[in-house]
Formats: C-alpha cells, structure tokens, sequence
C-alpha cells in the first residue's frame, strides 16, 4: 500500500522498537505484569509524570479510554467532552456500554472545551434523577489538531475540582503535543491537575502501545480487577513494556512527534498558496484539514488515501507519521496540483 495521510495509524513500526521487543523475546519471563521489563517502564512513567502515576497497560486507545473513564465513573456519572471527542465520536458507544455512564457532548469551534462551555452542565448535583457529572475528557491534541495551554489545562482542572470531578486528557498524540508546545509530559498533565491520561504510541511508531496512566492516586482503587474485568489485561506484557521502555527512555517519542509535526508544516506551507484549498483549522500538531471542491478531493483520494472529515462541507484531514517522507509530501502535492489544473480548465 502506497504511504498516504489517512492515519498516523497506518504507519508501520519504527526499528528501535521493533528491536526492543526482539531483545525481550527470549527465555521466559513471569506473565501479567510480573517481569522487570514492566517494572522498568513503570519507573519511567514515574520519571515523565511524577512519582504518583500509576500505568496499566491497555490493547488500544479505547481500552485505555475506558479504564480511565472506569476509573473515574459509575453508572450513574456522567462525562463531559467535545462533541468531536474520539470516545464520543469513534469508540462506538464504549464507555455507555462497558462502563455505563453518559456522555454529555458540547458542540466548539475548535475542538476545545472552556469553563464557559462547560458551566452549562454543571447543575443537579444531588438531584437522584440526573445523572451526575463526574469528569471532565479532553483531547490533546484535539481531534481538529488544535493545542490546549497550560493554561487552559488547568482553568479546566480548577473547574472540575471545584465540583469535586476530575479532569481526563486523551493523550493519544500527546507526543505531538508535547513537542508542539516545547513542554514535558508532566508539564501538561500532573503539574495541570490532570487526574489521568490515555497515555498513546501507537500513532507514533509503536505496535501496540497504549496505557491508562492515573496521576491521582484516589483514582488507583482496585484497577488490577477492574482492568481485568474489562479484558485490557495482557499476558505477555512485556512486550508491551519494552516498546514504552524504548519510546521513554532515550526520547524516541520526541524524535518522531517531532518529524511528524514537521513533515505536517512543510505540507501546510504548500497547499496554502493554492487558491482552491482552504485551511480549516490552525496546524499545530500533524494533522491538516482543509477544504476543496469535491471533485478534487475525491479524485486525489483514489491516488494517495486521506479520510474525509466532513463529507457535507467538502472538509479531509490529512494526517503526517513519524516515517512521512519530503518525497510522500511531494508526490502527493504535484497529484493534487495536476487535478486542480484539470478542474480548473473544466470550470473556466
């Protein structure tokens, strides 16, 4: 399959991490959890996000979302997010269903959530037939490639304290993130007040890893059964432990963010001269979404693969990897300007 800009998702797994799990691929080791390489990445997490964090490793984002969200909520709670949050949007009903709380969506311009916005279902605590907001779910980076402050973090963090919640990151791409901003890990998160984080690397060069890392230690009650219960539980965990053990340790998930979010910039910087392509949403990360008439956008899909975002208003999101090359970007930049020609003398 040509590489395109669907999903960071669809990039393959970089060398040193494929080389970590060869390393620990030998002899037996203790399942579960019980083996020094989960002892190892567990102390790493303590190094980026303070002493306190407590990872559990998940399959993947969702499972991660889930656990923190478990972690957080009862059947009777509900959770606060953006109407374009993945756990509302691509998670297929998951958190309703495996851990039985409500979602309570707000539609933003931006992908962010305020005080503002969220002061609106902020009312019937007490009141036994409303279920009871619980915890606040952000995205960071959002699902439209936007950046939260520092600031913002932790107004959102002060909000949700002050009404005895608390605030969950979605920190899929938090890696591109992070390098966007300039910040470390705990910068953005323990030192904000968040509570806990879906802790991602599978979009930026693992194969498999994805954690639920609670940073407040009044969240860490009876995770080891709840996580079982919810079927996150690996076996051979180490091998999910030596790939976090590579992506923390030498800052393999700075160089690749770093790329990706490069590679995303030098995309923008060229579709932005052509008349034809309008830029959505500020690019801060390494995601783009643009907009273009829809015979255009749908001819260079069946050459280079990108998902629409918004099929109505004619909206795609074109996502850069950590193995995004200058040569994918301008293979994929000279098809687009060929269409456009086309389309252009097809409408003068």
């Amino acid at each position: 399959m040509q590489r395109g800009f669907g999903s960071d998702n669809h990039s393959g797994i970089c060398p040193e991490v494929i080389e970590a799990i060869c390393q620990v691929n030998s002899n037996h080791a203790l399942a579960y959890g019980d083996d020094e390489y989960c002892h190892q990445a567990e102390e790493l997490f303590k190094q980026h996000f303070g002493a306190q964090a407590r990872p559990y490793f998940a399959f993947n984002g969702t499972g991660a979302n889930i656990l923190c969200i478990d972690a957080m909520c009862r059947s009777q709670h509900a959770v606060i997010c953006a109407d374009t949050a993945h756990i509302n949007v691509d998670e297929c009903g998951a958190p309703q269903r495996l851990v039985g709380c409500r979602l309570l969506t707000i539609a933003t311009p931006d992908g962010k959530l305020t005080p503002e916005l969220i002061q609106q279902h902020l009312h019937g605590f007490g009141f036994q037939h409303h279920s009871q907001p619980r915890a606040i779910s952000i995205t960071q980076p959002t699902e439209l490639g936007t950046l939260y402050t520092v600031n913002e973090i932790k107004a959102l963090a002060s909000l949700a304290h002050q009404y005895h919640m608390y605030l969950h990151v979605d920190g899929a791409r938090l890696a591109n993130a992070a390098v966007a901003t300039g910040l470390s890990f705990r910068e953005m998160t323990t030192d904000c007040g968040v509570d806990c984080l879906s802790f991602g690397g599978t979009k930026n060069g693992l194969m498999m890893g994805e954690c639920c890392l609670l940073l407040n230690p009044e969240l860490d009650i009876d995770m080891l059964y709840r996580r079982k219960q919810l079927a996150q539980l690996y076996s051979k965990m180490r091998y999910v432990a030596a790939q976090f053990i590579a992506y923390l340790k030498d800052d393999l998930w700075k160089r690749n963010a770093t790329h990706s979010n490069q590679m995303a910039q030098r995309l923008l910087d060229a579709v932005r001269q052509i008349p034809t392509v309008r830029i959505m949403y500020p690019v801060q990360a390494n995601s783009v979404f643009v907009q273009m008439p829809s015979q255009v956008w749908r001819e260079l899909q069946q050459s280079c693969f990108f998902y629409e975002w918004d099929e109505a208003q004619n909206v795609v999101r074109w996502m850069c990897s950590f193995d995004t090359t200058e040569d994918d970007i301008a293979h994929f930049l000279a098809t687009l300007q060929t269409i456009i020609d086309k389309y252009s003398k097809q409408t003068n």
